[in-house]
């Protein structure tokens, strides 16, 4: 093939939905253009020996902050060994700051930002001139009815394996300082009708499981509920034969017809993504985030007590201007709410986010390489983010996992950042690790540390007993519409 598109997923179940989209949109150069997709972790001379098996004059690789690192040594080993073939780059990783990026001083080209008219545009004036004289190239955003949709592009093996990635629009219209989608100016729809045409098609072909990468599904709220009635009619004609639709929702924007959409999903049929970050209206003025905290609440109390969606909800710890007491008081609140997940996430400085402008006053100090995490701020020294990131890994383990629904009610108690927090440092000091900790073992432990909060050998072993013999790794209930849920999802719902 004259031009691959490549790029390092960070799973297999990751199918790119951009390198989708560029093949998709490549006009003339289709035929002569193929996808060939990696996971990071795989070796960089396997990588590159099966790029060069396929002859090519043009490489474009996908560049995130997952993959960067590895992505880098790919590119330095192609350069030493096939100097001849042309690297473009593009991705969100590259298309903030490239002048401070070893990569991007490899490459022979850069797009950045939309690279759906732009780099077919590159490659066939690489291919047949006149040849580029600039090395970046800034991208296109053509009118939304031009671009080509990519999901003809799923294989049948993406089908039955994958989680299939769609979108029924682009950008976003909110500023959130920590977030690429605050460089945005509003959110672009794609045609309704087409996208769920293309819905309709994969349907058809098999799919089950579809994830909505949409920054704000529910910002209109015609559109959501044209999206929603699409899974409700398939489920509604085929019962045994579930869907999953993974959205991210804005929390204090539920209209009461939204609500009435998804009061309809069975269990095991929706899951909503909800990013909180913070409760403190401080630190959300700070950041441009505009939130009303108690709409959002009640919201996601109406989700967990009303509806069968399974809710992930999102905090960000070591913001600017929030200390530990704040965070922790958002955490308790947070829980109250009893949500599946609590995805307990620490702060990323991404590349060309507004976040930076608070370094100085706020002393954000940040990891200087990839993800570029928070490292200290003015309020939260480096040892304590260190706890907060063991706390979050334990917390994925323990309370994310479902596997420990009851024992996690004993573990939290009246104080729930506090006790976990205890529990974060003392498994630590018992294991030194937050990885690679066997679930055996981790049930050992669990049962352990209720030992030491006072609770009897035997009552703590009966409880952890309790959910560690009724966990589910593949769903085993056939009653239970769970077939097409992740594991992990399943879990929560057996629970």
């Amino acid at each position: 093939m004259t031009i691959l598109l490549s790029t390092l997923n960070a799973r297999y179940a990751h199918a790119s939905l951009g390198l989708r989209y560029l093949l998709a949109n490549m006009g003339p150069l289709r035929e002569r253009t193929s996808l060939h997709e990696f996971v990071i972790g795989a070796k960089t001379t396997e990588i590159v020996e099966r790029l060069l098996a396929q002859a090519p004059r043009i490489i474009g690789f996908g560049i995130y902050i997952w993959n960067v690192e590895e992505t880098t040594k790919v590119v330095a080993m192609l350069k030493r060994v096939a100097p001849q073939v042309v690297i473009v780059l593009g991705g969100p990783e590259v298309s903030h700051e490239p002048g401070e990026q070893a990569i991007v001083q490899m490459a022979d080209y850069l797009v950045t930002g939309w690279g759906d008219v732009t780099f077919p545009k590159l490659c066939g004036e690489i291919l047949h001139g006149p040849k580029p004289l600039m090395k970046i190239h800034a991208g296109v955003q053509p009118p939304m009815a031009d671009i080509a949709m990519p999901y003809s592009l799923y294989t049948d093996n993406d089908i039955a394996n994958r989680t299939l990635y769609v979108e029924a629009s682009r950008g976003c219209p909110f500023k959130c300082e920590f977030c690429l989608s605050a460089l945005d100016k509003t959110a672009w729809p794609f045609g309704l009708d087409t996208f769920l045409g293309e819905l309709e098609t994969l349907h058809a072909r098999g799919a089950r499981l579809f994830k909505f990468v949409d920054r704000t599904f529910n910002l209109n709220i015609k559109t959501s509920l044209k999206i929603m009635q699409f899974f409700l009619d398939k489920i509604e004609a085929n019962p045994d034969d579930p869907v999953y639709a993974h959205f991210e929702l804005v929390p204090d924007h539920l209209p009461d017809a939204l609500k009435e959409g998804i009061r309809k999903f069975p269990p095991g049929a929706l899951q909503f993504e909800i990013g909180i970050q913070s409760f403190n209206p401080a630190v959300q003025a700070l950041v441009s985030r505009r939130q009303d905290n108690a709409k959002a609440a009640e919201n996601i109390r109406w989700l967990c007590e009303q509806s069968h969606a399974h809710l992930h909800v999102d905090l960000i710890a070591g913001l600017p201007g929030e200390d530990m007491g704040s965070f922790a008081r958002g955490f308790d609140q947070l829980v109250a709410l009893k949500p599946h997940e609590i995805q307990f996430g620490i702060l990323k400085r991404l590349r060309g986010t507004p976040i930076i402008r608070h370094t100085e006053e706020h002393g954000l100090v940040f990891d200087p390489y990839p993800p570029y995490t928070i490292l200290a701020t003015k309020l939260i020294d480096f040892q304590t983010m260190q706890r907060l990131v063991r706390f979050a890994r334990y917390w994925d383990l323990v309370a994310n996992s479902g596997r420990f629904a009851h024992t996690l009610t004993h573990l939290l108690g009246e104080s729930p950042f506090a006790n976990f927090m205890a529990f974060s440092d003392w498994i630590y000091a018992k294991t030194d690790a937050t990885h690679r900790i066997a679930l055996d073992r981790l049930a050992r432990l669990v049962a352990q540390w209720l030992e030491t909060r006072g609770m009897s050998r035997t009552d703590a072993a009966e409880l952890v007993g309790s959910d560690y013999a009724g966990r589910i790794d593949a769903p085993a209930d056939k009653t239970k519409p769970v077939a097409s849920v992740p594991q992990r999802q399943a879990r929560h719902l057996a629970a």
